[in-house]
């Protein structure tokens, strides 16, 4: 007796929840393991016998990976997600393990390189399934849960770390990382489905770039590309600056300046959460334009928020919430631009952010000496307006909306090449 397409779905129902739930817990160990270098690096300037500018590149190093990233999205496509997110964990575990057993800068070095590079195949490859697996309909939600993680990052896996360097001393956080990392691989094995066959067939060995040929000849996402590099460069000309603008505003202390960080941190868990419960209801793509929008008025107000502190801390909380909830919708939205090349077109994304934000960063300090808050929020507003046209003009022909076939008939497949 045959068991109907339906039953068999309702059963593997349950699996899936676990699997999302592991995917999330397993990017908050790799978001963790890119981002814990920042507030400790004097720490492990003095665990490593090294100047400060050695750590500074360290973080080079580990933010440079975004880039090397874009040439595993076609590799995920081809050989399968499960297989790449399993190597990426791997990658982790393996680097925190080896800096943990030998701490010296060389080695810590490669073990920062493993984890940016691992976290770099891995986002792809899991927004990947889950665009494969997922309805379209319901992709909002699908990922505004998967990106949870990145505000757990500095919500519980910081402070864990910094639980564990006062604790255990400045080694520790790798032995534990390591260790997540491999049962992490385990158990996401164990959940994860098998990789369908893949049908990318203008992806041949050998020819991996073919397919950035193909997303180069897709209109959509062109401007998926160009709106994730000025947004997201938008963010970062105000981001490396904020300190300085508190500090110099209201004369902060650095625990002041810390629970501002903590303020970020739950904006960005409000927006994952309001990308989950709200994108699919509006519509992605409606979702992005609204959350852009808002973005911008929130640059452009910037300078009022410096007659109060709560006004600024209020104002930060908002323009963070806003930026995430438009990054993370904008990541739903680019999973059905080319269905055959999901991967490929979130490694693409990721290195036109990664991008944006070193040219952001690169802006934001010279825009601040030059006209302070007022011209960092009219610089800020002007990127992400520009991100806006582009996105506007990328999408001019993209039918937002959710038939009654779960957003199958939603699809522009890739162009044959």
């Amino acid at each position: 007796m045959t068991v109907p397409a339906a039953k068999k779905q309702n059963d593997n129902q349950p699996r899936m929840i676990w699997s999302f739930a592991t995917a999330v817990v397993c990017r908050i160990l790799l978001n963790t393991a890119r981002r814990f270098i920042y507030p400790f690096a004097p720490t492990f300037s003095r665990g490593l016998g090294v100047p400060l500018t050695a750590v500074t590149s360290l973080i080079a190093v580990n933010q440079a990976t975004s880039v090397i990233g874009l040439f595993f999205g076609p590799v995920s496509d081809r050989i399968g997600y499960r297989v790449m997110m399993l190597c990426s964990l791997g990658m982790l575990s393996l680097g925190m393990f080896a800096a943990g057993c030998m701490p010296v800068y060389g080695i810590v070095l490669i073990a920062l390189f493993l984890a940016g590079l691992g976290k770099s195949i891995f986002d792809p490859a899991i927004q990947a399934f889950v665009g494969e697996r997922v309805p379209y309909h319901k992709r909002g939600k699908a990922v505004g849960f998967l990106e949870v993680s990145w505000a757990g990052s500095s919500l519980l896996g910081i402070p864990l770390m910094a639980f564990l360097i006062a604790t255990h001393g400045w080694r520790a956080p790798f032995f534990v990382l390591g260790l997540l990392a491999l049962a992490g691989g385990v158990v996401l094995g164990f959940l994860l489905p098998k990789d369908r066959k893949q049908t990318a067939g203008h992806i041949k060995p050998g020819e991996l770039l073919a397919a950035y040929r193909i997303l180069l000849k897709n209109r959509a996402a062109m401007g998926a590309l160009v709106f994730a590099f000025f947004f997201n460069g938008a963010n970062d000309i105000f981001f490396v600056i904020y300190g300085a603008w508190l500090e110099n505003a209201f004369e902060i202390s650095v625990m002041a300046l810390g629970a501002g960080t903590a303020v970020i941190g739950v904006a960005e868990l409000c927006g994952e959460g309001l990308t989950a419960f709200l994108s699919d209801r509006m519509g992605l793509k409606k979702s992005v334009v609204a959350g852009a929008g808002i973005t911008i008025l929130n640059y452009a107000l910037l300078p009022l928020y410096s007659h109060s502190l709560f006004v600024a801390f209020t104002g930060i909380f908002v323009l963070f919430l806003t930026v995430e909830f438009t990054i993370v919708t904008s990541i739903a939205l680019y999973t059905e631009i080319l269905p055959n090349a999901r991967a490929t077109m979130i490694a693409a994304v990721m290195a036109a952010a990664g991008l944006g934000r070193v040219a952001g960063a690169l802006t934001g300090g010279v825009v601040w000496l030059s006209g302070g808050i007022a011209a960092t929020g009219i610089v800020s507003a002007a990127f992400t307006g520009v991100a806006l046209i582009a996105l506007l003009i990328g999408f001019s022909q993209w039918r937002d909306e959710t038939p009654e076939d779960g957003g199958q008939s939603h699809r522009i497949q890739a162009p044959k090449g």
